[in-house]
């Protein structure tokens, strides 16, 4: 009986590699191989053209559960109305600009559709109480990546101290020496907190 299923793996990988030599009796190689490209090209734009659909503000709120809770919170912060008129949208602070990390993000995306179908979140109850949950949940992926995105618009390095508040100063020469990252300090920023009694009481909460 084993021997039988050697040879049939053995019949089966020589015949895969003899199309993979010899293709198509219809159809060149040249063909083929331009088919390939072509399909490739097309397969490539439309895959793109997916994810930066799925990457604007527009879509993130498409969701009552997004546009009926965090969405209004971020209204009333700085990161949506400023005097120099410079917003940070929902991917700006949630989606990494690199690809490659972008993709994974979107591959993680998918467990949200999955809470969308079930309900999780649907009223207003069910989502403050999960509010802890889900903001420890964004602030570990944060700080798991040296809150990657908060540093696409904020640096230590191009930071004029000279031009902060004492208090600022402050804090963010400590944050240096300590190599804490943003979202060790600044949880509050952009959406209301959730009730903080389970989180350590020490923690510098920045305000909107």
């Amino acid at each position: 009986m084993t021997d039988n299923n050697s040879n049939q793996c053995k019949g089966l990988v020589c015949g895969l590699w003899s199309v993979l030599r010899r293709p198509s009796v219809k159809y060149s190689l040249g063909t083929l191989l331009v088919v390939g490209f072509v399909s490739g090209i097309i397969f490539w734009g439309g895959f793109n053209t997916a994810m930066e659909m799925t990457n604007n503000e527009e879509f993130c709120i498409s969701c009552h559960e997004m546009n009926d809770n965090v969405f209004q919170e971020y209204k009333n912060t700085i990161h949506y109305s400023n005097r120099t008129g410079v917003r940070a949208t929902c991917p700006d602070c949630h989606v990494p600009k690199e690809w490659v990390h972008k993709v994974v993000r979107k591959i993680q995306a998918t467990n949200e559709l999955y809470h969308k179908v079930m309900g999780t979140i649907d009223t207003r109850e069910k989502f403050l109480e999960h509010r802890l949950e889900l903001a420890k949940h964004v602030w570990k992926a944060m700080k798991s990546t040296d809150s990657r995105e908060c540093r696409n618009c904020h640096n230590y390095e191009y930071m004029d101290f000279a031009e902060q508040g004492r208090r600022a100063v402050s804090q963010h020469s400590k944050g240096l020496e300590e190599g804490k990252t943003c979202i060790d300090c600044h949880k509050g920023i952009a959406h209301e907190l959730p009730d903080m009694r389970e989180v350590d009481p020490t923690a510098v909460i920045g305000s909107n």
